[in-house]
């Protein structure tokens, strides 16, 4: 009888946690399902600010047309792309990376900078930027918890019985992700760096001026010739 109350206790124990086991597992799925909802609605919101800044840039930079049809195109695909978060992050890659050729467009105007209407859609979007990027750390927290639960025993043959499969994470390469918070720094390479200027020190003490060198003797006048002596006179000398 002992006996029978003990393996009806266990049962009841290993009921219990697949049962505990299970509904942790709905709860962290509910969890990365509303975490991503958190993600498209962030998304969502920077394509809608998209074509109000492209044509403010148009105002002052209308003959780079080819920027803005690789705006244009890469949004419109990033939009569509309705599929897992891979699919998602695929798409967003080129539209973050043409964002960032759109900025360094208006980096090389300064009436562009200072114009309030891009200002504003540039702060706009860097506090979208930042949104998305706290809702992407959520989301893949919540997407590894859940992974690991998903491979770890016992929890694993709770989600082998009940088709809990691993999630996706939402993961841009960092090579493609533009830095929407201010223009980018344009590098011409080419240019040579300026030199440095070191600040002027206090000038030193006036010193006298030399002394200037003794006048030279002038020549020596050379000695007279002495008086050459009297002529004999004529008809020769006298005679003795």
């Amino acid at each position: 009888m002992i006996a029978l109350w003990i393996v009806l206790g266990i049962i009841v124990v290993i009921g219990i946690a697949l049962v505990v086991s299970y509904n942790r597992f709905v709860s962290q799925r509910n969890l990365i399902r509303n975490s991503w909802a958190n993600i498209d609605t962030e998304l969502r919101r920077r394509y809608d600010l998209i074509p109000n800044l492209v044509e403010t840039v148009k105002g002052y930079a209308s003959h780079e047309r080819e920027v803005f049809e690789d705006v244009a195109r890469t949004r419109s695909a990033a939009a569509q792309a309705t599929g897992s978060p891979a699919e998602q992050a695929a798409a967003e890659g080129p539209f973050v990376a043409a964002l960032g050729r759109l900025f360094a467009v208006a980096e090389n105007y300064p009436e562009l900078k200072a114009n309030q209407n891009f200002l504003a859609l540039q702060q706009e979007l860097s506090n979208t930027e930042d949104r998305i990027q706290a809702s992407r750390r959520f989301y893949n927290a919540n997407v590894q918890d859940f992974n690991r639960r998903v491979q770890s025993f016992p929890s694993n043959v709770i989600a082998g019985m009940f088709g809990f499969k691993e999630e996706q994470f939402f993961e841009i390469p960092e090579a493609e992700r533009a830095v929407v918070a201010e223009a980018p720094h344009v590098d011409f390479g080419s240019a040579a760096a300026a030199p440095t200027v070191p600040a002027p020190s206090a000038a030193p003490p006036a010193s006298p001026p030399p002394a200037a060198p003794p006048a030279a003797p002038p020549p020596a006048t050379p000695p007279a010739a002495p008086p050459a002596p009297p002529a004999p006179p004529e008809g020769g000398p006298p005679s003795a």
